[in-house]
């Protein structure tokens, strides 16, 4: 039933709680884990003052999150995962249902944050706007 889990990721332990879910699927499916993650980038309005810091920090972040994915990749694979990686930039909620689409993903699995109230209100949920807006069924692990 299914072929291929999206597998979005921010780099956090709490986002990595949907891993084990993740492979625990893929496993009895024989299905591919794709792990992604999106680099999140500063402000860049506050950045524009200083066009050399903004490239270098970019340069950074999209550094560290593809060895991020190359790392969590490898650490799959060794655990019998059938696993790739992608990285894309922009709205995050956005680029997982877009990546989900071009691969042709049938079912993401991400953990939530579990963010209530004012704090969700502020930061909004990257869950909530995935669920709302995915044609394809999404897995939502709670980390505690």
């Amino acid at each position: 039933m299914y072929k291929k889990i999206l597998v979005p990721l921010d780099g956090s332990e709490l986002a990595e709680a949907v891993l084990p879910h993740a492979q625990a699927l893929a496993k009895a499916e024989g299905a591919e884990i794709v792990i992604m993650r999106v680099p999140v980038t500063p402000n860049l309005e506050y950045l524009a003052r200083s066009p050399g810091l903004a490239t270098k920090i970019i340069e950074e972040t999209e550094i560290e999150a593809e060895e991020y994915l190359q790392a969590e990749t490898s650490k799959l694979a060794k655990e019998g995962a059938k696993v790739t990686s992608i990285m894309r930039e922009g709205p995050i909620p956005e680029m997982i249902l877009k990546v989900a689409d071009e691969i042709h993903a049938d079912v993401i699995a991400m953990s939530t944050h579990g963010r209530s109230g004012i704090q969700r209100w502020l930061m909004g949920s990257v869950a909530d706007r995935v669920v709302h807006h995915s044609h394809i069924p999404v897995m939502l692990i709670h980390p505690n």
